[in-house]
C-alpha cells in the first residue's frame, strides 16, 4: 500500500512539474536550492582589493519591481559580514542584509569550498 501510494506521488509530481513552463520550473529549482541551502560566499572589490566579504549565503536574489514584476539592476542577500576578511564568522559578526549593483561592481560569489 505504502509502495503504491509513493509511486502515484511521485508520478503525480512528475505530470505537475512538467506542466510548468520553463520559468516556473526554474523557480520551482531555486526554490528547492534556496531551501536546502548553499553555504555560499561573495566577495565584493574595489578594483583588485578585496573590501567585503559576507559568508553563510544560503541565496542571492534579483530585486523584481513592485507593479511591473521587471528586473531591477541589484541584488540582495543575507549572510555574515566577515568584518576582518579573515574567511570565518567570529564571536560579533553578525548576519546582516546587503545589496549590491549588477552594473557596477566587482564581486565573486561561490559556494564554500
Amino acid at each position: 500500500m505504502n509502495l503504491r501510494f509513493a509511486t502515484l506521488t511521485a508520478l503525480a509530481s512528475a505530470v505537475l512539474v512538467s506542466a510548468c513552463t520553463q520559468e516556473s520550473q526554474n523557480s520551482i529549482g531555486r526554490s528547492i536550492q534556496n531551501w536546502t541551502g548553499t553555504d555560499g560566499i561573495i566577495e565584493i572589490y574595489a578594483g583588485d582589493k578585496l573590501v567585503r566579504r559576507f559568508m553563510e549565503i544560503d541565496k542571492l536574489s534579483t530585486a523584481a519591481g513592485t507593479n511591473s514584476g521587471e528586473s531591477r539592476p541589484y541584488r540582495f542577500g543575507y549572510g555574515i559580514m566577515d568584518a576582518n576578511l579573515n574567511g570565518t564568522p567570529d564571536s560579533g559578526e553578525k548576519k546582516v542584509y546587503f545589496e549590491f549593483s549588477d552594473y557596477s561592481t566587482s564581486y565573486v560569489f561561490y559556494e564554500k569550498p
